[in-house]
């Protein structure tokens, strides 16, 4: 089906369950992914939110208002083929994760970063068993071997359509760590954009806004959010 091109031409979408999950059908007319497997979600749940956003589409078939589409899309045609290829790139975020890397000044900006981001290097080396080391400046710094090793196996054991709605909560926050907790159900995803945004709030506080940025980083939340719902419908996250 070409997106871009289509009309509407059902009446409604249905779920039904099949073996290994459920599927989603435009009338009786079984949605299919671009690669052209069938689209078999995990849950209920999720399928019905799919099955929503058919239903909610006038007229146009628009892609960005199907966003649990477009992500179990993804979940099927890319992770699986390339689980652990995706799950490196995941787990490489711990190499130089935000949450890390220290400004030297000004001293209310160190303080701010210390008293934001230190109970989440406490609560991963506590709670994941990997302890990371934070550090003042931009350049790289090695972590330890074990810390590394422990965040890989948390990320490795989460399925292939939770890996896709991690990859989105920790590429778009730029931490592991973050992403993990909000994964975990140890931190609202809300507050941790806000505890992403550390950096650019300060900026912003100094200098002022910049409408083209903060437009930018609007979409980037939406997104964060979204990615913590489709661990939710995936009851991989709390409400």
């Amino acid at each position: 089906m070409n997106w871009t091109s289509r009309r509407r031409f059902w009446e409604s979408a249905s779920v039904r369950p099949e073996a290994g999950g459920f599927t989603v059908s435009l009338d009786s007319r079984p949605l299919r992914t671009p690669g052209g497997a069938a689209l078999l979600v995990p849950t209920e749940s999720l399928a019905r939110a799919v099955a929503g956003e058919w239903d909610a589409l006038d007229d146009e078939i628009r892609p960005e208002r199907l966003p649990l589409t477009r992500a179990a899309n993804s979940a099927i045609d890319r992770v699986a083929a390339q689980r652990e290829a995706v799950i490196d790139s995941i787990a490489a975020y711990a190499d130089t994760d935000l949450v890390c890397y220290r400004a030297a000044s000004p001293d209310a900006l160190v303080a701010r970063q210390a008293a934001a981001w230190d109970p989440w290097l406490a609560w991963s080396a506590g709670s994941l068993a990997a302890r990371l080391v934070a550090v003042t400046g931009v350049m790289p710094y090695p972590q330890p071997a074990a810390a590394l090793a422990a965040l890989r196996a948390r990320v490795a054991g989460r399925d292939t359509f939770a890996l896709v709605g991690l990859h989105e909560l920790v590429s778009l926050s730029g931490s592991l760590v973050l992403g993990l907790a909000v994964a975990d159900g140890a931190l609202a995803p809300e507050a941790a954009w806000e505890l992403s945004r550390i950096d650019e709030t300060w900026q912003a506080e100094q200098w002022g806004l910049d409408s083209e940025a903060e437009a930018a980083a609007t979409k980037r939340r939406a997104d964060f959010l979204q990615a913590h719902h489709l661990l939710t419908l995936l009851g991989h996250a709390p409400q």
